[in-house]
């Protein structure tokens, strides 16, 4: 993808345009250049980043991405794809389904990876899998465990990617969390599915299974129409006599 600002001061992002999350309406959507700096003043300061804001096609609210300044040229400056979102979008996630305690770490672990603190991040996580374990006793520890060598299979998982999943989740306290390898954003990223996935499969699925079954037992229909009765020869012979 080419991103770059021409000397007519228009932003331009070929060959289809900038599309993201928006982090208001949570859809994937088109964004559209509203405030561009200046070709002239970009040229003259030579920032390192360059910031624009854009408007969701979707919802029209303004997200403001930041680009590296690649090169500045006669006729246009050139802006690196790898753009920076300054406001992420927010992750969700069921959390009343889960343990109060461990609800309550989640969701500040969700609120640390929409900021994008990555090892602030992994540290919640450590302490949501943590409450977990003395909510559900060694017996589910090993369940959980389980799991994520389920999920390692599912999503072809290489060996390093798992090894710091695991030493995130699963490393005893006497661990050194500082000496830990820091999380980049796509560690990040695979740990926040992991956790998901475990969490739903541990908890939400049997209490949404459970829901739904009690659910069936109350609303269950009526048979159309009733059975008819069985007769025997005997009968037949008593209603004759």
């Amino acid at each position: 993808m080419t991103i770059l600002i021409d000397d007519h001061d228009q932003f331009r992002a070929e060959p289809q345009g900038i599309s993201l999350v928006c982090p208001h309406c949570q859809t994937l959507t088109h964004l559209t250049a509203q405030a561009v700096p200046r070709f002239a003043t970009l040229t003259q300061l030579r920032p390192k980043n360059v910031g624009v804001v854009f408007r969701c096609d979707a919802c029209a609210e303004p997200v403001f991405l930041k680009f590296a300044a690649k090169a500045y040229l006669p006729t246009h400056v050139e802006l690196s794809g790898n753009f920076a979102e300054i406001e992420r979008p927010r992750e969700t996630f069921p959390l009343t389904y889960l343990p109060e305690e461990s609800a309550l770490l989640f969701k500040e672990a969700l609120g640390c990876y929409q900021a994008g603190c990555f090892n602030a991040f992994g540290a919640m996580c450590r302490r949501t899998a943590q409450s977990l374990f003395r909510e559900l006793g060694e017996a589910g520890k090993l369940g959980m465990f389980d799991t994520l060598q389920e999920i390692r299979n599912l999503a072809a998982l290489d060996d390093m990617t798992l090894g710091s999943v695991r030493s995130v989740l699963f490393g005893n306290d006497s661990d050194p969390w500082p000496h830990q390898p820091s999380l980049d954003g796509e560690t990040a990223g695979i740990l926040l599915e992991v956790m998901r996935d475990m969490l739903y499969q541990t908890f939400v699925r049997k209490e949404r299974l459970l829901q739904a079954m009690t659910f069936r037992r109350f609303v269950s229909p009526a048979p159309a129409f009733a059975p008819a009765p069985e007769f025997t020869a005997s009968d037949i012979f008593a209603r004759e006599s």
